[in-house]
């Protein structure tokens, strides 16, 4: 989801948070993927598949 500045998809963003793992490391790569994208002012966290990239 992060190649060449392409705008956040809501189709993307339910598939990477849908995808089967633990609930508590699902919230952690959400916060943590978009604590880093504010920080830093881009679009990506560079973890393309992730929740919250």
């Amino acid at each position: 989801m992060c190649a060449k500045k392409k705008k956040p998809n809501i189709k993307d963003a339910v598939s990477n948070i849908s995808k089967p793992m633990p609930l508590t490391k699902k919230l952690t790569m959400l916060i943590k993927n978009n604590t880093f994208k504010l920080l830093n002012l881009k679009n990506c966290c560079g973890h393309p598949g992730e929740p919250g990239c």
